[in-house]
């Protein structure tokens, strides 16, 4: 575990809202409960609902309910990010009091027309309105971020080492549209909620340094991370509810649950029954998993 975590275990799933729990989220659910299980942990339910253009009226409950079918029930009571909504816009106002965040006007136009003019990678912001947006009205807020780089050591995938001043840029922690970027409420609940585990999908594996940075910027500490490999559809692409992403069957539960098993390495288990699935695949997930 991190060297910054020394309390009990405590895990999360934090599903999106977009639409139904599918085969790469159930996944990512299985994992993190088990994790969580063999560690005598707490497991966490989270519903990331702040972005309502996306977010599909009813789906948060709906994925409570067919987790609920599947075994997993969250030990505390379900954090729904739309409560959250004042203390992230005061957090990102408190970063930019304490020169950790700055406004900016810059539009993705004004970006892609400077790198026209000016060259380098053009997905890198350039820094156009740290010290000041020339009088324009700023329509988000950016973190800051330094030269030196930010390491993390994954307990699948190793060491990722990111340079965020080359490799990205300032990131955006408030959006144009008047909502908290990802990347801020994440960090902020994971704070909120003592987080000192987190497993999920390897597609946020690269999330990771922006989030470690966050951390330290608000004084919080440093989850362990585990990031998972994908369920891929048959042309290899990522499963996911944008890409139309088939739910999975809550009537069928085994059968849904021993495909994400598999998928997660581990032969079938034949169990019976649902409870007798968890209890079979607990001490395998363990013996794999426990002190990695």
């Amino acid at each position: 575990m991190s060297e910054s975590l020394e309390s009990a275990y405590r895990g999360r799933f934090a599903p999106s809202p977009t639409g139904l729990l599918h085969a790469g989220s159930l996944l990512a659910a299985l994992a993190s409960w088990l994790d969580a299980r063999a560690h005598d942990g707490t497991w966490l339910i989270r519903i990331e609902d702040i972005d309502p253009p996306r977010d599909i009226p009813g789906a948060g409950e709906k994925i409570i309910e067919t987790l609920s079918r599947f075994g997993f029930e969250s030990d505390e009571p379900v954090l729904w990010q739309h409560d959250r909504l004042d203390a992230y816009r005061e957090t990102a106002a408190r970063l930019v009091s304490e020169g950790k965040a700055f406004g900016c006007a810059c539009s993705r136009h004004d970006i892609a027309e400077w790198h026209r003019i000016h060259g380098g990678d053009p997905s890198v912001y350039p820094g156009i309105c740290r010290n000041g947006t020339g009088g324009r009205k700023p329509r988000a807020i950016r973190f800051r971020v330094d030269s030196e780089p930010v390491s993390f050591t994954d307990r699948r995938l190793g060491t990722l080492t990111q340079n965020l001043e080359k490799e990205l840029g300032d990131f955006v922690i408030w959006r144009a549209d008047s909502l908290p970027a990802y990347q801020l409420a994440v960090v902020m609940d994971d704070g909120l909620q003592g987080v000192t585990d987190i497993v999920r999908g390897e597609d946020l594996y690269g999330n990771t340094p922006r989030q470690i940075a966050l951390q330290r910027a608000l004084g919080l500490p440093t989850p362990r991370y585990l990031h998972l490999p994908l369920v891929l559809n048959d042309r290899g692409e990522k499963l996911s509810k944008q890409g139309g992403a088939t739910p999975v069957d809550p009537e069928s539960p085994l059968i849904e649950l021993e495909r994400a098993w598999r998928s997660l390495g581990f032969r079938p288990l034949g169990a019976d029954s649902v409870p007798a699935f968890l209890r079979a695949a607990l001490p395998l997930w363990r013996e794999g998993w426990g002190n990695r």
